[in-house]
């Protein structure tokens, strides 16, 4: 069940240790995507709105819309181009529009269309193209939501995705972005826990070589692009813990946990700093399940954790070894006392706490997926048209047989989000089942 939040009653056990405030910063894209949708307003707003400037002149708001979605018809249009080049600056001017703005009701009829153009990018397209596709099948899961449009596109595509991603001869950085696709979608859209279970498994043969006790495989031995591709796809993986029914993730923890300390040796910064922030998630999952959870080699991977928050090896980058310094004395933290470091998220005037790791991982699964436009997803995203705001209503959701929502009710208390489940809630993928919802 969602955790009580600030000002809603006893922060439960320790969990969350005040950190600085993080400020969403513009990015790059956020001029891209001014320009792509420089005058629009929201995917909302569906009556004509006229209003005066400065300068007596009046602008109606509705054909500045109007104007904007010729645009991206235009757009999706030229996703079917014969030219390689058109078809991916088309995509590339989606990825900006629909990263940056809601846009259901307008994709909601044209949704099957996007979903064919994005199925023939990623069949016969090349490298680029298809990573690019994979990023705009995301965004347009994440548009349509939890709701049956949100299952049908990720159902139609699941099977490419997969293909593409264990497919050893495909472009490196397809696959790298078909990990993170596969994960979000399934996230998003997984209709019932064999999608789940498929997508895991799928995910677990793609990072396990860099686990495992074969010394021909040991991540130093593994090419930089290959490294990126198990750290996408450790990333997706641990984004689907948070929302493994109990069974699942008992599962998981005698036959993963002894496993994810030997990627903590991987000479790949971000893959080190994703199996730390994987264990830690783990050790969160079983505690929830069991408050005494214990683990035999807790103090063996205590050493380890300890030699990582203290690296000052030369041979590392200095600004490598300040991040892993940072982020895994988090991790040591959490595992020796329990308790997690709270970031505190601005966007416009209110603030959103993140104070465990499940919540961390999905925030930052957004957050990557969005770019700059997650600050504008948090602020208007509603129930049943995105997933955002709905992914932190609940901590570790269906963890034994929790519930899922989708969406919220945001209250204000002085200055600070309040964040508490809507009337739009979901049981777990098994007790759906159970239920005849799914």
């Amino acid at each position: 069940m969602p955790r009580k939040r600030r000002g809603d009653g006893v922060r439960r056990g320790g969990r969350g240790t005040r950190s600085n405030t993080k400020m969403e910063t513009p990015a790059s894209d956020d001029e891209a995507a001014s320009e792509v949708l420089s005058h629009y307003s929201s995917a909302s707003e569906s009556t004509s709105v006229v209003e005066e400037v400065p300068g007596g002149e009046a602008v109606d708001e509705q054909a500045q819309q109007e104007d904007v979605e010729d645009k991206l018809k235009e757009y999706i249009d030229n996703v079917m181009d014969k030219s390689a080049k058109i078809r991916q600056v088309a995509l590339e001017n989606l990825r900006l529009a629909f990263s940056s703005k809601m846009l259901f009701d307008f994709l909601l009829e044209r949704r099957l269309t996007v979903t064919d153009s994005l199925e023939k990018c990623l069949k016969k397209g090349k490298g680029e193209e298809q990573s690019l596709a994979a990023t705009v099948l995301t965004l347009l899961c994440l548009q349509m939501g939890s709701g049956p449009e949100g299952e049908e596109v990720f159902r139609s595509l699941k099977p490419l995705l997969v293909t593409i991603l264990t497919d050893a001869s495909a472009s490196p950085v397809a696959r790298q972005s078909c990990a993170t696709a596969l994960g979000m979608c399934c996230y998003i859209a997984a209709a019932d826990m064999e999608d789940l279970v498929s997508c895991l498994g799928c995910l677990e043969g793609i990072f396990g070589p860099s686990c495992s006790n074969d010394t021909s495989l040991v991540p130093s031995h593994h090419s930089p692009l290959l490294q990126t591709l198990h750290c996408n796809a450790l990333q997706s993986w641990s984004l689907l813990l948070t929302i493994c029914p109990g069974t699942q993730i008992k599962k998981i923890l005698d036959n993963h946990l002894p496993k994810l300390p030997l990627m903590l040796s991987s000479d790949n910064v971000n893959l080190r700093i994703v199996a730390g922030e994987t264990i830690a998630l783990l050790f969160e999952l079983a505690r929830d399940m069991e408050e005494d959870f214990y683990y035999e080699d807790t103090d063996l991977l205590c050493t380890k954790l300890k030699a990582l928050a203290t690296d000052s090896n030369k041979y590392r980058a200095k600004t490598d070894r300040r991040k892993q310094r940072s982020i895994f004395r988090d991790v040591l933290h959490f595992i020796e006392n329990g308790e997690c470091h709270e970031e505190t998220i601005k966007f416009g005037l209110e603030c959103m706490y993140v104070d465990s790791w499940a919540r961390r991982r999905t925030y930052n699964a957004f957050k990557e997926a969005l770019g700059s436009g997650v600050r504008h997803h948090l602020q208007v995203s509603t129930v049943g048209q995105g997933s955002l705001l709905g992914a932190f209503a609940t901590e570790g959701r269906n963890r034994g047989g929790g519930t899922v929502v989708w969406g919220l009710t945001v209250g204000s208390c002085s200055g600070v989000f309040l964040l508490a489940p809507s009337c739009s809630v979901f049981s777990s993928l098994e007790q759906r089942a159970a239920a005849g919802n799914i």
